[in-house]
């Protein structure tokens, strides 16, 4: 029996430029990639990782800060395997400040590292510690960034779809004219054809009834979803747009955890709930995908199918993966995508392991 006493918690900031990729064109996510990194070490010598990517957030220091004051002190000396009773510690003692925001990110990451000891401490992918379902999952082709306009959607969109994937994700609103977006929409399906689904992403660019008038002109090219078209706290929004239209609404990449997200499960117009592994961790994800499937709606989480794919694989509402390429090339080994679908790895914990010189070359001091 593996000693799983946490001795040690180590924080590490990464901060590196973009891949040279030219489908990185248009990208609006900031000049260089930030991460925060989190292992934990037991006392038999398990390490376990997590991570985050901060995307725009200007929060790195923050976040390693909140780590290493509020959290570190709650955890060492604590056997991982109360990652249950962890999660609720780390929870409570930060909820009058927090509920959400930066102290569920930074919880969040511990929480990935907790359950990435637990995998390797039994020799098994977490797919399979949590009950395993499924070995493949669709994913998606992300990142039709509206910055490289309409022609560079529709290439980006034309280039997925030659490798075999079955669906696109373009990018709509914050160009001021939802005009330009239809048209953009109509070049992207002129590319790909009928039988490729197109994902439409507004990332909170509109009101309501913006995206109720937008999204009845898309209806004309078939979109499989139109994602995220306001702003998380306006549920109400969310709700006319998804009784107004035909194509499905779908959200919840913006919201921390459950409560963020019970209004959407308690009144399941949104038939595709989107969580994010970075606001809330694997423990809270997987208990809104049990919630989700109780109200018959699916789960495709918010980006990183790196670590989403064990989610996936383990419970029987799985939707979709998105993937975008963002930290491809930074680790040693990635899950498998071929024909459209993302393969589930076998290698225990979450299998994730940043490639050495990523962590010797890019980590600020």
């Amino acid at each position: 029996m593996n000693d799983l006493t946490i001795r040690a918690v180590r924080t590490t900031l990464l901060r590196m430029p973009w891949a040279n990729d030219p489908w990185m064109k248009g990208h609006a996510l900031g000049p260089m990639r930030e991460l925060v990194v989190v292992e934990l070490e037991t006392a038999s010598g398990i390490t376990g990782m997590g991570y985050l990517h901060l995307l725009t957030l200007p929060l790195q220091r923050t976040i390693a800060c909140c780590i290493e004051e509020a959290m570190a002190p709650q955890v060492i000396g604590r056997s991982a395997t109360e990652v249950e009773g962890i999660w609720q510690d780390l929870w409570r003692m930060t909820v009058t400040g927090g509920r959400g925001g930066v102290t569920m990110m930074a919880q969040s990451a511990i929480d990935i590292a907790l359950w990435d000891i637990l995998g390797k401490s039994a020799g098994l992918p977490l797919h399979r510690l949590w009950g395993h379902v499924r070995s493949e999952i669709p994913v998606y082709g992300s990142g039709c960034f509206r910055g490289a306009l309409g022609e560079g959607m529709a290439a980006k969109a034309g280039h997925f779809a030659d490798a075999g994937y079955k669906a696109i994700k373009m990018q709509a609103a914050h160009i001021g004219d939802w005009r330009q977006d239809v048209r953009n929409l109509r070049l992207v399906r002129d590319t790909v054809g009928p039988d490729v689904e197109i994902m439409i992403d507004i990332n909170m660019g509109w009101t309501a009834d913006q995206a109720i008038i937008a999204g009845r002109a898309f209806q004309d090219y078939d979109p499989y979803w139109i994602e995220e078209p306001v702003l998380p706290d306006d549920y109400a929004g969310y709700l006319r747009c998804a009784e107004a239209l035909t194509t499905r609404v779908v959200g919840g990449e913006t919201h921390f955890g459950r409560a963020d997200l019970k209004p959407f499960l308690q009144n399941p117009r949104l038939p595709i709930l989107q969580p994010d592994p970075m606001r809330g961790g694997l423990t809270e994800l997987r208990k809104i995908a049990t919630v989700a499937e109780t109200w018959g709606m699916t789960i495709a989480p918010h980006l990183f199918p790196e670590l989403n794919v064990h989610l996936l694989a383990s419970i029987p509402n799985a939707a979709w993966a998105e993937q975008m390429g963002l930290l491809d090339d930074l680790w040693v080994e990635h899950p498998r995508i071929e024909a459209g679908m993302i393969h589930a790895p076998e290698t225990p914990g979450h299998g994730l392991a940043f490639k050495p010189e990523v962590l010797l070359d890019f980590a600020l001091a």
